[in-house]
């Protein structure tokens, strides 16, 4: 009998257990029973009645699908009228809305390193997530990964260098929830004619002027050659992403993105509710100010307590666990006490420091954040 040709994956799963790495999917209910601590939802409008009235409205009037490509059926008035309220909300030109964040980010990178040549140089933060490196592998530019946070570094990069170059930096990195030198790095970016490409997943809705976003906080939105990507499914508490930036560079995305191109357009449910959602910050932009208000008091509250904390910048506040076991113990039994929390290891770290990842909401009350705060004390290794 031939070998399995799989033997490998088997052999790959106990490597995964030995190390503690082990992954794995726990359905919630409808009904949450658990203090959530662990979603992007950081404005809590994912249950919100008009951004569900939102939905549900786009759904009745365009149907449950695309049903197409952007191109071809794809493309819907509730798409257009989205992604213009959302470059006028953030402070740019023009957007384009894609399926998903990652696309987004997949296509910014590919498209705006233009068609290949031997010049084309990619400086990427150290930090960067998994779907900007995703996008400089596909992109087949050079790259350079550079000191996480040091605009130094980047410049570095990129001296001397002549050709095509693109700066790429989360806003608000997603493990540590730090924000990047944005106003340094607009000026590295500039003095060397590079573009620089923001991931603003974290900062919309939570930093900038009513939740416009980390751009429109460090007044680089709009700027010549600076390119944001966005998503929905954070802040607007719905699915999918968006470049944001000049006119011509979106006219490009659509002509040359493969990710925009080949993909099935975002589904007319979601997008009616992230328009919904908003339209919700706009009127309330309050929201950005509590979200930041809750993440502090939480740092707040760890640090008392004698844990390794993190200090936020945005949402996210990271907790350091002393093992990837630890941290995984620790998240059982804070769910085990009623706390939903986020656990963070290796390979998804790039520090390689297990933590627990803790995100703050808007609608959060004062007790459920001393609960939670007693929960993750009583519980730490």
């Amino acid at each position: 009998m031939p070998a399995d040709p799989f033997d490998w994956i088997t052999e790959a799963a106990a490597a995964r257990h030995r190390a503690g790495l082990v992954r794995t999917l726990r359905p919630r209910p409808a009904r949450e029973t658990l203090l959530d601590l662990a979603s992007n939802d950081y404005l809590g409008l994912a249950h919100h009645p008009e951004v569900v009235d939102g939905a549900t409205a786009a759904l009745r009037r365009w149907g449950a699908g695309s049903t197409g490509s952007r191109l071809v059926t794809g493309s819907t008035e509730l798409h257009a009228e989205l992604e213009a309220e959302l470059a006028e909300f953030c402070g740019f030109e023009a957007a384009l809305v894609f399926s998903s964040g990652y696309a987004a980010n997949l296509a910014a990178l590919t498209a705006l390193t233009g068609p290949a040549t031997p010049h084309r140089l990619i400086v990427s933060d150290a930090g960067n997530h998994a779907s900007l490196i995703d996008g400089c592998r596909l992109s087949r530019a050079e790259t350079a990964v550079v000191a996480h946070a040091d605009p130094q570094a980047v410049a570095k990069a990129l001296d001397g260098h002549e050709g095509r170059a693109l700066v790429v930096t989360d806003a608000v990195f997603s493990v540590d929830g730090d924000e990047a030198p944005l106003t340094a790095l607009a000026q590295v970016a500039a003095d060397a004619r590079a573009a620089l490409l923001v991931d603003d997943a974290h900062g919309l809705g939570v930093l900038g002027p009513g939740g416009s976003g980390t751009p429109a906080a460090h007044a680089v939105a709009g700027a010549p050659g600076v390119v944001a990507t966005v998503t929905l499914s954070k802040s607007l508490g719905s699915q999918g992403g968006a470049v944001l930036g000049p006119a011509a560079v979106i006219e490009h995305l659509v002509n040359t993105a493969r990710t925009f191109i080949f993909d099935t357009g975002l589904n007319p449910a979601a997008a009616g509710a992230a328009l919904t959602a908003l339209r919700v910050l706009r009127r309330e932009p309050a929201l950005a100010q509590a979200v930041r208000d809750h993440a502090r008091a939480l740092h707040t509250g760890l640090t008392a307590a004698g844990l390794r904390a993190v200090r936020p910048d945005a949402a996210v506040v990271s907790v350091a666990a002393p093992s990837p076991e630890h941290a995984l113990t620790w998240a059982a039994d804070c769910r085990t006490a009623g706390l939903r929390v986020g656990c963070f290891r290796p390979p998804s770290v790039p520090d390689g420091i297990s933590r627990l990842r803790l995100t703050a909401r808007a609608n959060l009350t004062a007790e459920e954040i001393d609960r939670a705060l007693t929960v993750i004390a009583a519980t730490a290794p």
